[in-house]
């Protein structure tokens, strides 16, 4: 096994405790293995703009891997140094589809949330944690009509998030038939990310994707990567890296796929699964 010289951490679940906040052992340990010259990447399925930046200043932390790798951002100039989006031809047929059902959607453009005004009633009623839900209602642009908004400044979408609640029998609204519809869609990846949410992105884009392409960036073999995640969303990049982590909390599938079961995101699991690869780090 390689020294580890790239460390990709996920921020929902894992880096962040339940109230989306990292906890003091965490952001100690990453500041000493930065210090050690050891990377250290944010892999998140959120926008650029979703990143707590207060939270990772001085840290050492330089660049994220955003939207399920749909995007890599060097996070001091905020340049983004690689984007794989989804053009109109692939997107509007899908979007077609997701207005009319009774959920809440986000496309991320340049590294920002955008929403339909029309999702607004359905953000209130999601069953999420408060911090996560807070975070889905607020930090997002209001449109009124997203392909328009899309097609008339002619943009890209690097990433959409589909979030459900629950009906009167306690089933997550529209979500199985939303999946069926997605995953026949050979022209996009379709995950979860967490909270029983759906994502996709253009074919082929994954977290794992663009782990191994901004290694490559820093001259750093894969087999000297680690990866440390939670969701479906993490499966790709668990697998890429050169030693894949779960947290306690992940979902099973992760658990399964995972090389290390480190502890969970609220008992500094991250923290936990550096010490134990990464040793030299208890000395410095």
């Amino acid at each position: 096994m390689h020294d580890i010289l790239l460390v990709a951490l996920d921020l929902d679940g894992t880096l962040f405790d339940n109230n989306s906040r990292i906890s003091p052992r965490n952001l100690a340990t990453i500041k000493k293995i930065s210090n050690m010259g050891v990377h250290v990447v944010i892999s998140t399925g959120r926008p650029f703009g979703g990143l707590p930046f207060e939270q990772l200043h001085g840290t050492g932390i330089e660049y994220a891997i955003t939207a399920n790798g749909s995007a890599i951002y060097e996070i001091a100039s905020e340049k983004c140094l690689f984007e794989e989006s989804m053009d109109e031809d692939t997107l509007f047929p899908i979007l077609d589809f997701l207005l009319k059902k009774d959920i809440h959607m986000d496309a991320f453009i340049g590294g920002k949330g955008y929403s339909p005004i029309q999702c607004i009633q359905a953000g209130q009623k999601l069953t999420v944690p408060a911090s996560i839900k807070h975070y889905i209602t607020n930090t997002r642009t209001r449109v009124d009509n997203l392909p328009q908004f899309i097609h008339d400044n002619q943009l890209k979408v690097q990433k959409m998030t589909l979030n459900f609640f629950q009906d009167e029998k306690g089933v997550l609204k529209d979500r199985d038939s939303v999946r069926e519809f997605l995953e026949s869609n050979a022209s996009i990846t379709c995950v979860c990310g967490g909270y029983n949410n759906l994502e996709f992105t253009r074919a082929g884009v994954s977290k794992g994707t663009a782990l191994h392409r901004l290694a490559a960036l820093l001259d750093i073999e894969p087999s000297a990567t680690m990866a440390i995640g939670d969701s479906e969303n993490d499966l790709a990049i668990l697998e890429a890296a050169g030693i894949g982590v779960a947290m306690d909390n992940a979902a099973p599938v992760v658990r399964k796929h995972a090389d290390y079961i480190t502890a969970s995101n609220t008992a500094d699991g991250v923290a936990a699964a550096i010490e134990h690869f990464i040793p030299a780090v208890l000395k410095s």
